[in-house]
Parts: structure tokens; sequence; C-alpha cells
């Protein structure tokens, strides 16, 4: 269940083909831009090459909670023409311990998400928003979730790191 939660919200991110920073932003070492939120946290590990620059990525609730639907707001210019057969390699990860890895077809998980966009997709400037239904078994932990997306040419699509705290628990007012 962790694992396709997590892959659920991966593999959203990657068929909106869009995403990334929303505030604030803190130089890294390799001048990517990182953003911290209440309890995730994403680098565009990308290069201004790759074909799909990402904008921002919101997601309600912040932080996120199992047994909630999430909703995720992403938005981001493709560059070049996104065709079938592109791909990504997703690893979803516990610490240091890899809990999965999987290789999924970008246009196939657009058309199965039901998003805006299909492929191929134009250049452009796009706005995606979608809502998935988190599991209420994903347990109190920290996860890490890496992208990697490929066209189907094998040039450099997307590169994106997750970091998502299940540990946090939402702020109540009495």
């Amino acid at each position: 269940m962790v694992q396709f939660a997590l892959l659920s919200l991966a593999s959203l991110l990657l068929a909106s083909a869009c995403a990334t920073p929303a505030s604030p932003q803190y130089p890294t070492d390799s001048d990517s831009p990182v953003t911290i939120k209440e309890g995730w946290s994403y680098i565009d590990c990308g290069t201004p090459g790759f074909s799909v620059q990402l904008d921002s990525i919101v997601v309600s609730p912040d932080p996120p909670q199992p047994g909630q639907n999430l909703t995720v707001t992403a938005k981001g210019t493709v560059s070049e023409t996104i065709k079938e057969g592109a791909y990504a390699d997703v690893t979803v990860k516990l610490g240091l311990i890899k809990l999965l890895h999987k290789q999924f077809d970008v246009c196939e998980e657009a058309r199965n998400a039901n998003v805006s966009i299909t492929c191929p997709v134009e250049p452009g400037t796009y706005t995606i928003d979608q809502t998935v239904a988190l599991p209420k078994e994903i347990p109190r932990a920290k996860f890490g979730v890496e992208i990697r997306a490929y066209t189907v040419d094998e040039e450099e699509l997307l590169c994106l790191n997750l970091k998502v705290d299940f540990m946090k628990k939402p702020f109540f007012h009495l």
C-alpha cells in the first residue's frame, strides 16, 4: 500500500509532465532549487536543457495525510514534444532502503490518470490538477522518491527528488 501511494504520487507528477518549487527556495551546491513545505520537499535536479522545466508543485492537504485525498497542482513548461514511448524510472526509498524501483510509460500513466494532456504533448506551458486517494495504511515514516524521466530517444526529460514525511500530523485548532 505504501508503494502504491508513493508511486501514485510519483506517477501523477510524471503523468503531468510538469512540476517543482513553490516557496521558499534555498541554493545548494548544485544550484538546484530546494522547495521545503510542511511535510514534504523536492529538488528539481534537472538542467535547463531538459525538455520539462518545472515551475511549481502544490499539494493539499499539506502535509499529505494517509487515508485522505491528495490534490496535486503541477505547473511547468514543455520545450520539446513528448512522444509515445517516453518513460520514467521511479525509485521509492525508506531511509537508505530501496522499497521499490519501477519503470513507467509516461503517456500510458497520463491516459490512466485521466489528466488533461495526452501524448504527444506539444511544447507549451501546462497546469495540471489531479486528485488521488492515499491509502490509510501508509505507515508513519519518511520516504524518498527519485524520478528520472527520458524521451523515447533516451534524452533526459525530467529529474525530480521528493521527500515525503508521513510522520507529521496535521495541526488542529481547538
